[in-house]
């Protein structure tokens, strides 16, 4: 793992969760019906993006009929189309949909991670789960130099992203960070901000709406704009 690439391969590779292994597999022979003509990843989903990017952002996992059939991140499904909605008109992305991969979306100084890397029964990774998920998230990061902003996707991503930086021996603040929409934290030279998902319970309720969330990258701008 001395390369991004090379840390993918390794993550697409990884069966250290046999029930996530046995869930991802079985959603990959039976399929949902709208997608029966198609062939699903059923792997670990790795991270993806501008290696170069002053954004990360760190998600719970991947869907099962999204990335978990795409084999990319948020592409294939409502989230994704909400959160790319997002990043394009921010001007992070070239295009607001994400559709499959080979679709022609790019990333512009973002890159998304997650907290966990296979599609979990009911969206919820056990804590052993997650756990066994964490030193891709630290090598990710690691891989990732210019990031000075980050980006926590509900809860989970958000406090993914505190132990990420405690790992790497980065004094957090007393008393430690509260998950909130659009909080941000400035710890060290980062900048950490929480959002709600864009998952469907969340947008179709209307607790998260494309204002809410568009002011979400607005503030990444600005804290980027900051850092100089």
């Amino acid at each position: 793992m001395n390369t991004l690439s090379s840390l993918n391969q390794t993550i697409i590779s990884c069966t250290k969760c046999p029930r996530l292994v046995a869930f991802r597999e079985k959603v990959a022979v039976e399929k949902r019906r709208m997608y029966r003509g198609e062939e699903y990843w059923g792997r670990p989903v790795p991270g993806w993006g501008d290696p170069k990017a002053r954004v990360y952002i760190v998600g719970l996992a991947p869907a099962a009929h999204g990335g978990n059939r795409t084999g990319r991140v948020f592409t294939g499904d409502s989230a994704g189309d909400f959160l790319f909605g997002a990043l394009y008109r921010a001007g992070f992305a070239n295009q607001p949909t994400s559709r499959a991969r080979g679709d022609g979306l790019q990333l512009r100084d973002v890159y998304i991670g997650a907290a966990a890397r296979c599609a979990p029964p009911d969206n919820k990774p056990l804590p052993s789960e997650f756990a066994n998920c964490f030193p891709y998230l630290e090598r990710e990061f690691e891989f990732l130099p210019n990031v000075r902003v980050l980006i926590g996707l509900g809860a989970i991503g958000f406090n993914a992203i505190l132990k990420l930086l405690a790992a790497h021996r980065i004094v957090l603040p007393r008393p430690l960070p509260k998950f909130g929409h659009n909080a941000v934290y400035r710890i060290a030279n980062y900048s950490v901000i929480g959002t709600y998902h864009p998952s469907r319970q969340n947008t179709n309720t209307g607790r998260l709406t494309a204002p809410m969330f568009d002011r979400t990258f607005q503030m990444a701008r600005q804290e980027l704009a900051n850092d100089g």
